[in-house]
């Protein structure tokens, strides 16, 4: 498809435009259809259901915060995980993690 930009308007490019985005999203939900009959199916030939196994997965839990910012008790530590700013500063201050607990 050719189309001659250059002798289009304003406006008609903008048309043009919007009719590609409405066709895009067209296209993306076709495809993405596809996708999940073909995980379907995938899942069926395990004899699972794609809910069971999109469900299945190990759930990351947050879990409950341990330690709390002295001067800010909203900044919240699970203890697990990368250690956030105030919590290295705090140590690198002196204190020791029983200071921080909750």
């Amino acid at each position: 498809m050719n189309i001659d930009l250059d002798n289009l308007s304003r406006d008609e490019l903008q048309a043009l435009i919007k009719d590609a985005q409405k066709a895009l999203k067209s296209v993306d939900a076709r495809r993405m259809a596809e996708a999940k009959r073909a995980a379907e199916k995938a899942a069926k030939e395990f004899g699972f259901s794609l809910d069971e196994v999109i469900g299945s997965g190990a759930k990351g839990s947050k879990g409950a915060p341990k330690y709390a910012n002295p001067a800010d008790p909203s900044q919240t530590w699970t203890g697990r995980g990368r250690k956030p700013n105030w919590v290295i500063e705090a140590l690198a201050s002196g204190k020791t993690l029983d200071d921080l607990s909750l």
